[in-house]
């Protein structure tokens, strides 16, 4: 069992999937149009998406509830906004598709996120990996709340290396420290491989 559908099961997390197409008018149900002015694509219609917030009872700026908008030009998705929307009580996700969305849809959400610098097919993959990273920062979500501590981003570095068995592979040995027992220098030595391995991956992280 994954640990969101636990998470589920132990009630930390709800995730509902809402579908557009709920709030577009029959017969055609239709969720976008074409661009005032021309061009390629199909852009979703800002009316559509106003009905449907307001049918799930979803406003700017209400405490508690955020409302966020996938699209390339939004802040760049890293743990310091995984850490703010954890805080919320609810996180509605508005996924783009086609060309993308009336323009006039930024007025009604409270945010906006980009997953990184490429193109999708939809914000329904952000939507994902930001619903898998939010949760585990969920009480009760993880079974072990200390094993956030220490995580890469979380504590602002690289994550130390991790070794099991078996002791030595294909002539790589576990490092001799970690066989020990010692916490503290085991403890040190995690820490400096940490700012090692920061230093020479992201040197933008290293202090």
């Amino acid at each position: 069992m994954s640990l969101i559908k636990r998470g589920q099961a132990k009630e930390c997390i709800s995730i509902d999937l809402v579908n557009l197409r709920d709030y577009a008018d029959a017969p055609n149900f239709k969720v976008d149009d074409r661009p005032y002015g021309g061009g390629a694509g199909m852009v979703l219609r800002v009316d559509i998406i106003d009905r449907a917030l307001k049918a799930l009872k979803l406003k700017k700026g209400t405490k508690g509830k955020a409302i966020v908008l996938m699209t390339p030009q939004g802040r760049k998705f890293d743990q310091g906004l995984v850490t703010k929307l954890a805080k919320y009580k609810t996180v509605a996700m508005i996924c783009g598709r086609y060309e993308g969305f009336d323009e006039r849809v930024r007025s009604l959400v409270d945010m906006e996120i980009s997953l990184g610098d490429f193109v999708l097919t939809g914000g329904e993959v952000p939507a994902m990996a930001i619903v898998d990273a939010v949760s585990r920062m969920i009480p009760g979500f993880l079974g072990k709340a200390e094993s956030l501590d220490e995580e890469s981003f979380t504590s602002g570095a690289l994550e130390y290396p991790h070794y099991t068995r078996p002791e030595v592979y294909k002539r790589q040995r576990v490092p001799k420290v970690l066989l020990t027992g010692h916490h503290l220098n085991i403890k040190q030595w995690r820490a400096d491989e940490s700012a090692k391995r920061t230093r020479k991956r992201r040197p933008d992280l290293a202090k």
